[in-house]
């Protein structure tokens, strides 16, 4: 079997192999199922309606071990025309962006061990599966997650990936929703983590502002740990329509501006309140 970090010999130039999920181990699924079962009743209350119906979907949960993304890939195009892709890992930005403007969404195929069930810094399986997929069979996030592929694609060769890769953190990876019965989290490295879906909502520390795509551009932020700053949309319909616009203007006008530092609060920031 491949180690994580070992190139498949059949990988294509787009960093895609064919992988035969018979590899995996008792002890993957088991580490699937544990996953799977601990973040079940984290997420009841806490992740965004449109997330937990299309969990409930596309049968991730009901799998038992890890699922046959196979399966989930034929659901996904014939619902929203996306297809799952599979990776070794980390692929360059330009690859990845790339497949998603192509309704392809790169799913690494090894799952964590033992010794980082709670945290890791290189996205697996489950991060990728459990926690980015689900969304994909929304028509609304499909065509925004369509959207920022194509965007940042020509951001890319405007010299402007490190901008654009703030709105795909603070939005796919880490963002929040202002759901009719509460806040709510949709990001994906949120849902797929113990921690940090209980202190997105609830901790008194971090703060939570509403989206504003110039501010989001500007901000800075941490890979090692829990986020200092949450951005909060009041729908993916927003979302959509407030990233459609060609962006390359902003990107001129954001060169001249200071990055925000994590953590920072500004005067024309509007900060969401949490009971507390």
């Amino acid at each position: 079997m491949l180690r994580a970090d070992e190139h498949p010999s059949d990988m294509r130039a787009d960093y895609t192999f064919d992988f035969d999920r018979r590899h995996y181990t008792e002890d993957d699924h088991a580490i699937w199922h544990f996953l799977c079962e601990r973040q079940k009743p984290l997420l009841r209350n806490r992740a965004c309606k449109e997330y937990l119906e299309s969990l409930d979907r596309l049968g991730i949960l009901t799998a038992g071990g890890i699922p046959d993304f196979a399966r989930i890939s034929d659901m996904l195009e014939k619902t929203t025309r996306w297809r799952l892709v599979t990776v070794p890992g980390l692929i360059p930005g330009n690859i990845f962006l790339e497949h998603l403007s192509r309704r392809q969404f790169p799913v690494t195929w090894w799952i964590r061990g033992r010794h980082q069930l709670d945290y890791l810094q290189e996205p697996d399986i489950f991060h990728d599966l459990f926690g980015h997929v689900p969304l994909l069979s929304n028509p609304v996030f499909a065509d925004y997650m369509q959207q920022f592929g194509l965007g940042a694609v020509k951001a890319e060769k405007l010299n402007a990936g490190d901008l654009i890769g703030r709105l795909y953190w603070f939005t796919v990876e880490f963002g929040l929703i202002q759901a009719e019965e509460g806040l709510r989290i949709y990001g994906s490295g949120i849902v797929s983590s113990a921690k940090e879906s209980i202190y997105a909502l609830e901790s008194l520390v971090p703060n939570r502002l509403r989206f504003d795509l110039m501010r989001v551009m500007r901000s800075q932020y941490r890979i090692d740990g829990v986020q200092k700053t949450y951005f909060v949309i009041n729908s993916f319909e927003q979302l959509f329509e407030e990233t459609r616009p060609d962006f390359t203007d902003y990107y001129a006008r954001l060169r001249g501006m200071t990055e925000i530092p994590e953590g920072a609060v500004l005067d024309t920031d509007q900060v969401v309140k949490i009971a507390g």
